[in-house]
């Protein structure tokens, strides 16, 4: 399962209409290797779901995820912080054994 935060439900559905999106748009989340530490976090909207994808639903927000890439992301909660720090999307992913100081790639 992959759980999303209600301040992260909040920022995708600001960010799909801001992309101008369709309504009907799903947070694609995937991985890619690269990145300091082996893997990569990628998301984009997409209103496709293929045969093999997983979609998860949080506070009305759905996430697509492709069978591969689940493997990696199992148990991941997606939160969204904003602050004096910086804003932007957090991954805490169980599964990640080493992660990278933008917090946008990690290692199993």
């Amino acid at each position: 399962m992959i759980q999303v935060s209600e301040s992260a439900a909040s920022r995708i559905t600001q960010l799909r209409a801001e992309e101008k999106a369709p309504e009907t748009a799903m947070l694609r989340v995937y991985v890619k290797r690269g990145g300091c530490s082996g893997f990569s976090y990628k998301m984009e909207f997409d209103t496709q779901v293929k045969d093999t994808d997983k979609v998860f639903e949080n506070f009305g927000t759905k996430v697509v995820v492709d069978s591969q890439s689940l493997l990696y992301l199992l148990g991941m909660t997606l939160d969204y912080e904003g602050g004096l720090n910086g804003k932007g999307f957090v991954f805490s992913n169980p599964n990640a054994t080493k992660t990278c100081g933008c917090g946008s790639s990690f290692g199993v």
